[in-house]
């Protein structure tokens, strides 16, 4: 049998497996809905493609737990699949947005991005094994805390992708396109204390945090580059205590994204050298770069072409695309290792309402794995 034609045979139990996960509310700051939720995906997986060879679970402490399962291939080697579990959408979301599919298209809180890929990863190992195809040994790693920048999976992710073949990460594609650049990003807060005074009867004792703060926000603001590929976001923004009173505090939050390595040093300095023009304020700079930038190195470019030619054989076109949004591909392509990123769902939403999968090509996305992987055998 072709691996399309047992993909498409698969479809419904995917359909059904999707729905199952979509319906595990996993939002990031709820540990006791990610701990039930992971518990099912375990299931689920060992339903599916039975006991692993092995198991290893790590604690995530006030995150989500971090789940790696081991299945040992026909070949040499060991393919990482990454997927996270956790999603955006608070617990309760599901009552007034439940799994659906309507006119194609399957909806539901988490359904893009990215718990269609996550049941896609699980599907291609079944694949490989029903249609008794070589491969290497499959290593799942299922993190609950990449919405919020994988604070507790980072360094396992990094280690379990060491000696790897590939990582594959079933983060939603670009419109079918694989995501073989990402941004850096960086999470920063600025905090400003002023002096405060009576806005009316003493106007000039006062030092405004508040004003000061807006000439750190048009600086900040002139540090982006669109010739650099660097934004800067100023996000959130708060202080002061009433209308007739200079302020005294004043904080703002800032989201930065880099495409080039170097300017994670040039905002560094940015934030080092920020300055009030009254004296009397001083500002506090924290925070940090949370995901370094996926810039292609060879083995990913080698890997993206082995896909394009897996692709090919099946009669499609695989296209590759640099987006602004991170991942936890991003921690694999800093240490120079292969991975490919996108991997998972085609459709668009990710974060908002209207978040929707191309029910047609979960089938096809779930082949692509299966040929990519027999490929690296």
């Amino acid at each position: 049998m072709l691996i399309t034609d047992w993909a498409r045979q698969a479809l419904p139990a995917m359909l059904d497996d999707l729905k199952a996960a979509v319906e595990l509310e996993t939002h990031s700051y709820d540990k006791a809905m990610l701990v039930k939720g992971l518990r099912e995906i375990r299931g689920r997986a060992v339903e599916r493609l039975g006991t692993p060879d092995e198991e290893v679970l790590h604690d995530g402490g006030s995150y989500g737990d971090i789940l790696e399962l081991i299945y040992r291939g026909t070949a040499p080697g060991t393919v990482l699949m990454l997927s996270h579990y956790d999603t955006v959408w608070p617990t309760g979301t599901l009552a007034a947005w439940p799994f659906a599919v309507v006119d194609g298209k399957a909806t539901g809180p988490g359904v893009f991005d990215m718990k269609t890929g996550l049941v896609q990863s699980i599907w291609a190992l079944r694949g490989l094994r029903e249609l008794g195809l070589p491969h290497p040994s499959v290593r799942y790693l299922f993190n609950g805390d990449e919405e919020i920048g994988s604070p507790a999976s980072r360094a396992h992710i990094e280690a379990a992708s060491e000696y790897a073949l590939a990582t594959l990460v079933f983060e939603a594609s670009q419109d079918g396109a694989l995501k073989t650049a990402r941004k850096g990003v960086g999470l920063f807060n600025v905090s400003v204390t002023g002096v405060e005074a009576h806005a009316g009867l003493d106007p000039y004792a006062g030092a405004s945090a508040i004003h000061a703060l807006a000439e750190i926000v048009t600086t900040l603001a002139r540090a982006g580059s669109r010739e650099r590929g660097t934004t800067v976001n100023v996000g959130l923004i708060s202080g002061g205590t009433g209308r007739n009173v200079t302020a005294g505090d004043a904080s703002c939050g800032i989201d930065v994204r880099v495409t080039d390595p170097a300017e994670m040093g040039r905002i560094d300095d940015v934030f080092a050298g920020l300055k009030a023009s009254d004296p009397r304020v001083t500002i506090s700079a924290t925070g940090e770069w949370n995901r370094p930038p996926m810039t292609p190195n060879a083995a990913s470019q080698r890997l993206f072409k082995e896909a394009q030619e897996v692709a090919a054989s099946f009669g499609w076109l695989l296209d590759e695309v640099s987006v602004g949004g991170a991942s936890d591909g991003n921690f694999v392509s800093a240490l120079g290792r292969p991975v490919l990123d996108g991997m998972g769902a085609v459709g668009d939403g990710a974060h908002a309402r209207h978040e929707h999968v191309l029910v047609e090509h979960i089938a096809e996305r779930t082949a692509l794995t299966i040929g990519l992987i027999t490929a690296l055998t």
